[in-house]
């Protein structure tokens, strides 16, 4: 049976020994969080979840965040307070916009 990082995640600790008996050596007396770990390695499965952009241009806003971040090293060295905010306000927003689209 093919498994997915979300499937096994949901398993409990019984549930992943009965998966490991067969593919991974010391399984009993590992916990949860080992036991997904090795049957992941073994089995060749992605632990990370990836996340889709979904609504917005993200090489766009990532681009816009680049420009804000030299800006911003530029403000720190003038020690331009006021812009220095305004700067940041707006990463921060833009950083917000690609975190709300995620999905």
């Amino acid at each position: 049976m093919e498994y997915t990082y979300a499937d096994l995640k949901k398993k409990n600790v019984s549930e992943l020994r009965e998966i490991a008996k067969d593919h991974v050596q010391g399984y009993t007396q590992m916990n949860k969080e080992h036991l997904l770990e090795a049957i992941c390695k073994t089995l060749n499965i992605d632990m990370h979840i990836h996340h889709k952009v979904i609504g917005v241009d993200k090489s766009k806003i990532k681009a816009e965040i680049k420009k804000l971040k030299k800006e911003r090293d530029e403000h720190l060295q003038a020690k331009n307070h006021d812009e220095l905010v305004r700067v940041r306000k707006a990463i921060k927003k833009l950083k917000n916009k690609l975190r709300s689209a995620a999905v």
